[in-house]
């Protein structure tokens, strides 16, 4: 499964009633794919899963499919803390058009590793689709170990892991005892170029909807060997990366993406908005443009 050097995890955006906004949908899909996303994720995290039906992520993979047309892989989040509601959710993602899916660690019933594997292995074993594996140990409570993820590497469509544990060491020990095919990606913008400099693939990235092209030169500059580049682009980055999660993610991203003006409407309940202007945020963009000229 190529998904490129960095996979965007899309807002989901919503009308002010709550309802997905299909409209705002397709401008986001296109702000995305002339913004530096090699690949987007449907229904993840960041798109809000935890408060989208069954019936709505349906429609909402089916409608990005249709639009995005083949220009770029669309991932579907199809995990969830239940082996057969994963398989039919996954069932639905490969009927409809995916590329691929994502699956997150169960999340509350807390398996052990023996657990994780089966898990992982049974919904593998229904689906042609090739999988990313999602390690969140800050939402799901448990931590997917390396050497179960090494093992799991080994089912033929299992093809790549979102390590969110912000844990280099860990991101090494996977990169180190699988083979050259099996990806490691960042859940983290501000691990991305460290990622890369011990052999990791990309980012699966939040910020990337608002500086994608600048994380894609920053890449760039690094394979190219221009690492102090690379290390000055990471450095301007950051300030934008620690106030993108200054608060529940999305909520950030889609005031920052309101800023640029790429209307996504709020966020659903249990998530509030924010009450006015957020001065972290609102900082962040200006001195980010500001050090424009790092891109250059």
């Amino acid at each position: 499964m190529d998904i490129g050097r960095i996979s965007t995890a899309m807002v989901t955006p919503f009308t002010a009633d709550g309802a997905i906004d299909y409209v705002r949908t397709e401008h986001l899909i296109d702000h995305l794919i002339v913004n530096g996303s090699d690949s987007i994720v449907v229904c993840g995290t960041t798109g809000e899963s935890p408060t989208l039906t069954a019936s709505e992520k349906a429609s909402l993979l089916s409608f990005v499919v249709e639009k995005v047309n083949k220009r770029i892989p669309v991932i579907a989040g199809t995990g969830s803390n239940s082996t057969s509601e994963s398989i039919d959710s996954t069932r639905v993602a490969e009927r409809i058009g995916a590329d691929g899916i994502m699956l997150v660690t169960p999340y509350y019933n807390k398996p052990d590793q023996k657990g994780l594997f089966a898990h992982f292995n049974a919904i593998a074993s229904e689906t042609a689709l090739p999988i990313l594996l999602y390690n969140i140990p800050g939402r799901s409570v448990i931590n997917l170990l390396p050497a179960t993820t090494i093992a799991l590497s080994r089912i033929k469509n299992i093809r790549a892991t979102k390590e969110a544990s912000g844990n280099l060491e860990q991101m090494a020990a996977i990169i180190e005892g699988t083979d050259t095919g099996f990806a490691v990606y960042s859940g983290d913008d501000g691990l991305t170029l460290p990622l890369l400099a011990i052999g990791g693939d990309g980012v699966v990235s939040v910020s990337a909807h608002i500086v994608g092209n600048e994380m894609q030169k920053m890449i760039a500059a690094f394979t190219e060997g221009r690492t102090k580049k690379a290390a000055a682009m990471h450095r301007a980055l950051t300030p934008l990366f620690t106030a993108l999660f200054s608060a529940p993610n999305p909520v950030p991203v889609k005031y920052a993406l309101e800023k640029f003006g790429i209307q996504v409407g709020g966020v659903r309940l249990p998530l509030i908005g924010f009450d006015g202007p957020n001065t972290h945020i609102d900082t962040a963009l200006a001195n980010f443009k500001r050090n424009a000229q790092t891109f250059a």
